[in-house]
């Protein structure tokens, strides 16, 4: 269960994947040389010695920590198909759109004499293009603050205003205690 939209994020891109990443030590770290270009940044990024990196890339070392394991896996995967990932991306972002199930507090501010107390909603919804690149983009700046900001004007819009079809006069969504956010392309 996600909690945080970039993890969200993270997980479809890697849906979008069309070849596994490699799974062992060896070819793991491998990869990782190859994308770092060398050793000692490949070291510094998983915070082990140059040597250790060196023996795994020669498979003198094939069975990692588990810790050290769980960090292999993760900068692979993160740095695996980039032009893959990046094609999902623009795809959602000028065609598809993506689709957000969420659960959390929404609130919203409302001129006076209404309701703008947060309630716990579940939310299952088609997003436009257009809000999926503002997720994107706010994703690429790396605050998940601007993130969670971006998804919470999509669900303004989408949601709470019906495309501009009702609550004209709604300033502005809050999203507060996300239990959960998916996302799909």
């Amino acid at each position: 269960m996600n909690k945080s939209v970039g993890e969200g994020l993270d997980q479809v891109l890697e849906k979008a994947v069309t070849k596994k990443a490699p799974q062992s030590a060896g070819p793991q770290m491998r990869y990782l040389v190859k994308q770092m270009k060398s050793t000692k940044a490949v070291a510094q990024l998983l915070g082990i010695s140059q040597r250790t990196v060196e023996r795994y890339v020669k498979d003198q070392i094939k069975k990692p920590r588990p810790d050290l394991a769980g960090r292999m896996a993760g900068e692979v995967r993160k740095r695996w198909q980039p032009k893959v990932k990046e094609r999902a991306k623009k795809t959602a972002a000028t065609s598809q759109g993506l689709m957000i199930d969420v659960r959390a507090s929404l609130g919203y501010d409302a001129p006076a004499g209404t309701t703008d107390e947060a309630r716990e909603r579940h939310l299952t919804l088609a997003l436009p293009p257009h809000h999926a690149r503002r997720i994107f983009e706010a994703q690429e700046r790396g605050g998940e603050r601007q993130m969670r900001q971006a998804v919470a004007d999509a669900l303004k819009e989408v949601y709470f205003q019906q495309r501009g079809t009702r609550a004209a006069s709604l300033d502005e969504v809050r999203m507060l205690n996300v239990e959960h956010i998916e996302f799909d392309l």
